[in-house]
C-alpha cells in the first residue's frame, strides 16, 4: 500500500458541517524523497523507499551520503519502504500530501510513549486487591493471586504482570482524514495516534 512518512505535531479540533467538534491529530506529512526503487529483478521484491526529515551531514555515514547523493538530495533522518505505490515513482521524485484526499481511510504506525516499569493497575487496568479493610493496608495496587500451587507449580507465560510499558510499535487502523492542507504539507486525522509530539509516524492508505 502507498503511504508517506510524517511527524506528529499535536492535537486540535475542528467543527463539522453539523457543528459537532471533531478531535483531530495534526501530522506534518512529507514532503518525502524517493531514495531507492527496488525491483523484482535486482532485489527480489518491488518497493519504494522514502526519506523524510533533515539530518546533519556530519552525523551521516559515508555510505548513506552516497545513497542520498544518488537521489540528488540532502541526508535524511528517517527511511521507510513501501511495498507498493499507486503511481510508479522514480529516483529523486517528491511525494507530498497530494496522494491523500479528505475522506480517505488510513492506517497510522507510530511508537507509543515509553512509561518505564509500571505496575498492573497502570499497565493492564487492574483494580487492585480490594479496600483497606481486614488489615490490608498495602494491597490496593497489588496484582493478587497468580494461580494454583501444586499444579502447575509455575506461572504460565503471558501472565499479565508488572513490567516495562510503552515504547512499542503500534498500528491504528481505520482513521479518517478530515482535512488536507497541501500548501503546508499537513493532514488532520480524526482521533488519536500513538507517539509523543515530534515523533515520526507512517501513514498508509
Amino acid at each position: 500500500m502507498s503511504g508517506i512518512i510524517g511527524k506528529k505535531i499535536g492535537m486540535t479540533s475542528i467543527f463539522s458541517a453539523a457543528g459537532k467538534s471533531i478531535p483531530c491529530t495534526v501530522i506534518q506529512a512529507g514532503p518525502c524523497v524517493v531514495t531507492q526503487v527496488k525491483t523484482l529483478e535486482i532485489d527480489g521484491y518491488s518497493a519504494v523507499q522514502l526519506a523524510f526529515g533533515e539530518k546533519k551531514e556530519k552525523n551521516t555515514s559515508g555510505a548513506m551520503k552516497g545513497h542520498f547523493l544518488k537521489a540528488n538530495t540532502s541526508p535524511k533522518s528517517k527511511l521507510v519502504e513501501f511495498k507498493s505505490f499507486e503511481n510508479a515513482k522514480s529516483l529523486g521524485d517528491i511525494v507530498t500530501t497530494e496522494i491523500f484526499e479528505e475522506g480517505d481511510w488510513v492506517e497510522v504506525v507510530g511508537t507509543s510513549k515509553g512509561k518505564g516499569f509500571q505496575g498492573v493497575v497502570k499497565r493492564h487496568g487492574f483494580s487492585g486487591v480490594g479496600m483497606q479493610t481486614h488489615g490490608q493496608h498495602n494491597r490496593l495496587r497489588a496484582p493478587g493471586s497468580l494461580g494454583a500451587s501444586s499444579w502447575p507449580s509455575r506461572v504460565f507465560p503471558g501472565m499479565r504482570m508488572a513490567g516495562r510499558t510503552g515504547g512499542a510499535r503500534v498500528k491504528v487502523q481505520n482513521l479518517e482524514i478530515v482535512k488536507v492542507l497541501n500548501d503546508q504539507s499537513i493532514i488532520l486525522v480524526k482521533g488519536s495516534i500513538p507517539g509523543a509530539k515530534g515523533s515520526y509516524v507512517i501513514v498508509e492508505k
